[in-house]
């Protein structure tokens, strides 16, 4: 009882109660919170219709075959041939550009799917690890690193063997420093770099055996 009286003097004489300050308090954080909310949700939906609304046509050549499909401007080649095609030879590691996991050939060359945008990707020749066979057959790359076990936990081999067969195709006959080069955009966090480099030397005999 004493200490409602004192509220309520200090009321009369301050013009507002600690209690009434605090639940005044409490009531304006509320309102706050739930129109920050409301706010928030507001602007997140044109966010999202925006996105809807940049879809672009696009027309990819991969593995031979033409490809029509709707992409955003932001998506790179990387999800639009795993996720949108389901070529998973191509692995997802970093997707920065510092592993080589999801090499592909574009005109022949290696390059990282996960740093090229698939809009970028119109009139060229794109090549996946599928690519490489025949049917059920091995590509020759694909065959050496078989045969020299080049690989431990593989994740990263895709990825190599996407490097090597871009080497061989500019350089039918590499020496092991131009192998070395050749993959040196590519890394093996396993250290299988000496069966790599063998199966390498191993695919250019391999190659040149089909073509005899």
């Amino acid at each position: 009882m004493a200490e409602d009286r004192d509220e309520k003097d200090a009321s009369s004489s301050q013009g507002v109660s600690r209690r009434g300050f605090l639940t005044t308090l409490g009531t304006g954080a509320v309102a706050a919170a739930a129109a920050a909310t409301a706010v928030g949700t507001a602007a997140a939906t044109p966010a999202v219709l925006s996105e809807a609304a940049q879809m672009v046509s696009v027309t990819l050549t991969i593995n031979g075959r033409r490809q029509r499909l709707m992409v955003e401007p932001r998506w790179s080649l990387l999800f639009v041939i795993r996720e949108q095609l389901g070529l998973t030879g191509t692995k997802v590691c970093c997707e920065r550009g510092e592993c080589g996991s999801c090499t592909v050939l574009i005109d022949g060359k290696p390059r990282y799917a996960c740093m090229t945008l698939a809009v970028e990707a119109e009139g060229v020749e794109i090549t996946t690890l599928e690519g490489l066979m025949k049917g059920e057959d091995l590509g020759p790359v694909q065959q050496a690193f078989a045969e020299e076990d080049a690989f431990q936990c593989a994740y990263c081999t895709p990825g190599h063997i996407m490097a090597v067969e871009g080497l061989l195709r500019a350089n039918p006959n590499p020496t092991l420093d131009e192998i070395r080069h050749g993959v040196s955009g590519n890394l093996c966090r396993c250290g299988s770099y000496p069966l790599i480099f063998k199966a390498a030397q191993r695919a250019a005999e391999l190659r040149k055996q089909r073509t005899t």
